[in-house]
């Protein structure tokens, strides 16, 4: 639910960009943010987390939107993706602080100052930011280059507003999606499963809100949120297709691997989470070199076809052979390092796909469109990693688990999982159970990954060194 909203979000936020500017806009996505922290801190049941996770995510995936759309304003295409690279080089040494820290905290002050750190951190960081932005805004309004914006909430702008972002237009779709996808999630905690009168209705309302969508945009929104003129040109589309696979495919493999890495191998928290942040740190350091490759020659089409499309395809069929019982964790790590070098580099020409064939003016438009693609593939994968999930897991644990052992418990709880011994009948009942769900799931993201190959030989094989796209002082 936080990554469709996540994702939506960014289309007003990109009318607000270009309405009342960057600076706004930032600002907005900060705040968002810090109260999705102090919600987190203060929160007393589920619901009120729900929430925060909304804030939260909306917020942070905010504030990265708004610095990609920055980074575009000030750069040329030829460097766009050095840039690009080097604003996500702080995960190289931040993820590795993730595992220590989360533990000194919850061993210490608690979960609860967990968030409200950085509920603190967080705008002490980004708020010098926002103030070098409303400086340099100031001092263009002075020069003339730019128009000062009155930002004035009288009910007819709030409307006028409303009409711009389509803001029903995203309200049927999020509402769609999230109904759709959740019964998806939700149908195996409820007694009838399928039958249950819940997920009939989820589904039926969700599917007839996502038929309903596109009718509503073709022929009574006002104005339609998505630019469907932008869309036809077959790089965009394609590359969005792509991305949409591709986010799939992440969610999918990544999905339960954390607890899998606990109970198959044995590993601590610590040690898991750093094997987990070789993705992350991999991609963001290899994504220098890729920037760096791509100023040079100027194509990105080919370095993505025949380089990371297949590079990642190898990585993920590997982990359906070594992501079983008995293997060394080396190899785990092997693969880890072969999807992390693959998505740095298919992360950023999909962005360049994106954005080398539109002009400057849609420049935020289509960032927000690259990360709604982006945010349906994750919420598509999550939702099929957990039907995988909660269909083959206790299905395999029922096989094999002595009849002493409830099933039902060791399927809920990863600590009634570590509680049997290794060597174990129980315990290796549940590591040929891990096995199998992951064999289900990897199957499913390779099979996505050739709709990315296929989307990625549609691009135009556009040459970015002399691609003059933005106008002014840039890098």
């Amino acid at each position: 639910m936080s990554n469709i909203i996540g994702g939506l979000v960014k289309i007003p936020t990109a009318k607000i960009l270009d309405m009342w500017g960057r600076p706004q806009g930032m600002a907005l996505m900060l705040l968002i943010w810090v109260v999705g922290y102090i919600m987190m801190a203060s929160c007393r049941n589920v619901q009120t987390y729900a929430a925060a996770q909304v804030f939260s995510v909306t917020g942070a995936q905010g504030v990265s939107y708004v610095l990609t759309v920055f980074i575009s304003d000030t750069s040329s295409l030829r460097n766009r993706t050095l840039m690009l690279a080097f604003a996500t080089s702080p995960y190289i040494v931040t993820t590795w602080l993730g595992g220590p820290i989360s533990q000194r905290v919850v061993g210490g002050p608690g979960w609860r100052w967990g968030f409200g750190i950085f509920a603190i951190v967080v705008p002490s960081v980004v708020l010098p930011l926002v103030c070098v932005f409303f400086h340099y805004q100031r001092k263009a309004q002075k020069a003339g280059l730019i128009e000062k914006t009155h930002i004035r909430l009288t009910p007819k702008n709030i409307k006028n507003f409303i009409i711009e972002v389509d803001l029903l237009g995203i309200l049927i779709l999020a509402s769609g999606m999230a109904l759709f996808l959740l019964s998806f999630s939700l149908y195996s905690y409820q007694a009838q499963e399928w039958r249950s009168p819940l997920i009939i209705c989820m589904l039926t309302f969700g599917g007839s809100l996502l038929v309903f969508f596109p009718f509503y945009e073709k022929y009574i929104a006002p104005k339609t949120f998505i630019p469907f003129e932008l869309l036809m040109d077959r790089t965009v589309f394609f590359a969005g297709i792509m991305f949409i696979c591709v986010f799939f495919n992440a969610m999918v493999w990544g999905s339960y691997f954390f607890s899998m890495m606990q109970v198959v191998w044995g590993l601590s928290i610590t040690n898991a989470s750093y094997i987990s942040a070789i993705y992350r740190v991999g991609s963001c350091l290899w994504a220098i070199g890729v920037g760096f490759f791509i100023r040079w020659t100027g194509r990105f089409k080919k370095l993505a076809l025949y380089f990371a499309i297949p590079l990642m395809m190898l990585g993920v069929g590997l982990m359906i052979h070594f992501r079983r019982p008995n293997n060394d964790i080396g190899y785990i790590v092997m693969t880890q390092i072969f999807v992390a070098f693959s998505g740095g580099t298919i992360v950023l020409c999909g962005e360049l796909a994106m954005m080398a064939p539109s002009d400057h003016q849609h420049i935020a438009v289509i960032v927000a469109i690259l990360n709604l693609f982006g945010s349906i593939g994750s919420a598509a994968g999550g939702t099929v990693a957990t039907v995988i999930w909660t269909t083959v897991f206790p299905r395999e644990l029922r096989k094999c688990m002595p009849p002493e052992v409830d099933v039902n418990r060791v399927y809920g709880s990863i600590i009634a999982q570590l509680f049997y011994r290794p060597g174990t009948p129980a315990r290796d009942c549940i590591n040929n159970a891990y096995g199998e769900a992951q064999r289900y799931m990897l199957i499913t993201s390779l099979a996505l990954l050739s709709g990315a190959l296929i989307s990625v030989a549609m691009w135009r094989d556009i040459e970015v060194k002399e691609n003059k796209q933005v106008k002014g002082r840039v890098f």
